[in-house]
């Protein structure tokens, strides 16, 4: 795993313009530098565009949680990122799972210890599940997404530990792997939810190979190899210790701070890199790495219950009228494959849909004729006194999801559809997609590598991103979720697939979403970087990154200290 993996990962390079060059210095003037390259004392100083906001495991579905959780935390299992075959962590061996998926019996290891120096048991491994599968209202836990129907853990004895669900859930064994099912000390797991927040990160006490130092609150994290680690994946080339000492974590907001600390060589990395910077970068010598989030397709989700989506002839209308291969040619690169179904082509369960989503604007402009929508004075299609006028919000998190949603709306404008967009900081934008008065189509995409990411995005009980919930958790259209939990409720691999294609099928067929673009997450480092991977949905893994020096030779901690 010291090298970049063929079709998880592509490596770019290239060089800075003179107006980014300007951009980067008058911000690094104004006191926004961030701290020297750690080349010389094998530490990498790593920049976020953004900052933790919680370190509980299952609440590290935003980038920069899960960027730091998953060097802090071991797994019982171990998901290869571009295979996504699962292998022992913790466990010892796969679980053993009986016939309908309702018991998972896992053989752990007995020599890990936690930072704090006390011992992970199999009492402990159960006391993590039974916190992530069922919640603790009282301390504001939620149930963890990934984990579907679980009743209880048991210990059957010193290094085993045994799962029981009351529905079959098949999807149990992958969301063992995942940074959302991180092992956390006993001291850790009897703390309350805010206690993960931020200024509280040296409290968070796990096994994994590195170990959170210190904070500064909003802006710098540092994390430090532990010595005595001895247990990684033993799939993993690399084994015992990190061969970094530490990771500094450093909160830069501005893409030209970002970019210029790496090529000015104030930074080994950095995460989010835009596609107009890519090229800028490539010829610098910066390697631009793009990883596959391995789920959900970047897509446009319609929700079909509001008043003037519940004709499928204006979804229909809005697929074929926008107009993606442009979008994507104006503002992303080939990091950014188009997509051709809801999910992308690396998931698990995908299938191909490539030609139900070809923009045919005049095809747009019948469908709504024969829907009685003509247009009106201003050009905005009226129909009994209605104007075709419709709201979506932008998701900060997705790269250029303002810029995006500029030019649908002027696709759809063409077609006399007005398409409004939500203004306000993300936690306006997180409110206003759950009420469908404020947003009827939803800019979306949900990262996970099991068949079980549909059902995530989209069941009424996950993230419901089509607001399907009618209320009392019952569906709108009860068909969709149906297909959604044959996914989570059959348990062998291949009728998983069958039903996700069904799911897939369906969704085309209805017309409820737009595939846009199989969303990649972009980082860039230095050139001394070496050996960086990350996890099945892009998170980093720091545990095999090293130095390289001049002479194509690994920097060891030894060296580097010496």
């Amino acid at each position: 795993m010291n090298g970049m993996k063929k079709g998880t990962m592509n490596v770019l390079r290239g060089k800075v313009t003179p107006s980014i060059a300007i951009a980067v210095v008058a911000a690094l003037l104004a006191g926004c530098a961030p701290p020297t390259s750690g080349k010389s004392d094998n530490v990498l100083t790593y920049l976020e565009s953004a900052w933790f906001n919680n370190l509980y495991p299952p609440a590290a579905g935003f980038y920069p949680n899960g960027g730091v959780v998953n060097q802090i935390t071991d797994r019982l299992l171990y998901q290869d990122p571009e295979t996504l075959e699962l292998h022992p962590w913790i466990a010892t061996d796969l679980p053993e799972i009986n016939e309908d998926a309702t018991v998972f019996t896992f053989d752990i290891r007995t020599d890990v210890t936690y930072s704090d120096g006390t011992p992970m048991t199999a009492q402990n491994i159960v006391d993590n599940f039974d916190l992530y599968g069922l919640g603790d209202k009282e301390r504001l836990f939620n149930v963890s997404e990934q984990i579907s129907n679980y009743e209880r853990g048991e210990v059957v004895d010193e290094d085993t530990v045994r799962f029981y669900f009351s529905k079959p859930s098949p999807g149990f064994a992958q969301a063992t792997s995942s940074y959302n099912a991180g092992l956390l000390g006993d001291a850790s797991l009897k703390l309350r939810s805010e206690d993960f927040g931020p200024g509280n990160a040296v409290n968070v006490i796990a096994s994994g190979p590195f170990v959170v130092e210190s904070e500064t609150l909003g802006t710098d994290l540092v994390l430090r190899a532990r010595e005595d680690y001895d247990w990684a994946p033993p799939v993993l080339e690399h084994q015992g210790r990190a061969r970094l000492d530490g990771i500094h974590y450093t909160f830069a907001a501005e893409e030209a701070v970002r970019s210029g600390a790496l090529i000015s060589g104030q930074a080994d990395m950095v995460r989010e890199i835009s596609a107009p910077v890519e090229p800028h970068l490539k010829n610098h010598g910066i390697q631009v790495v793009s990883a596959s989030t391995n789920g959900m397709s970047n897509q446009l989700a319609f929700r079909f219950n509001h008043p003037l989506l519940q004709d499928i002839r204006v979804r229909k209308a809005l697929i074929h009228g926008i107009n993606r291969e442009e979008i994507l040619r104006v503002l992303y690169s080939d990091s950014y494959p188009l997509a051709t179904g809801p999910m992308a082509s690396t998931a698990l369960g995908y299938t191909e849909k490539a030609g139900e989503y070809t923009f045919d604007p005049e095809l747009s402009r019948e469908l709504l004729d024969s829907a009685g929508w003509l247009p009106g004075p201003d050009g905005i299609r009226v129909k009994d006194g209605q104007r075709l006028s419709l709201w979506i919000n932008y998701a900060q998190p997705q790269p250029r999801s303002k810029e995006l949603v500029t030019m649908a709306q002027s696709d759809l404008r063409e077609l006399g559809i007005e398409l409004n967009m939500v203004a306000g900081d993300r936690a306006t934008q997180n409110a206003a997609v759950k009420d469908i008065e404020r947003v009827q189509i939803m800019h979306t995409v949900v990262g996970r590598a099991d068949y079980d990411v549909i059902v995530s995005h989209l069941s009424l009980k996950r993230r419901d991103a089509l607001l399907n919930n009618a209320g009392d958790d019952t569906p709108v259209d009860p068909t969709l979720e149906e297909l959604l939990s044959t996914i989570s409720s059959t348990a062998d691999a291949q009728g998983r697939e069958a039903a996700s294609h069904a799911v897939q099928d369906y969704l085309t067929e209805q017309a409820y979403v737009l595939p846009l673009f199989e969303e990649p997450q972009v980082y860039a480092l230095a050139p001394h970087v070496k050996g960086f991977d990350t996890e099945a949905v892009a998170r980093p893994s720091f545990y095999s990154v090293y130095f390289e020096n001049g002479e194509d030779e690994e920097v060891t901690a030894k060296e580097a200290k010496s």
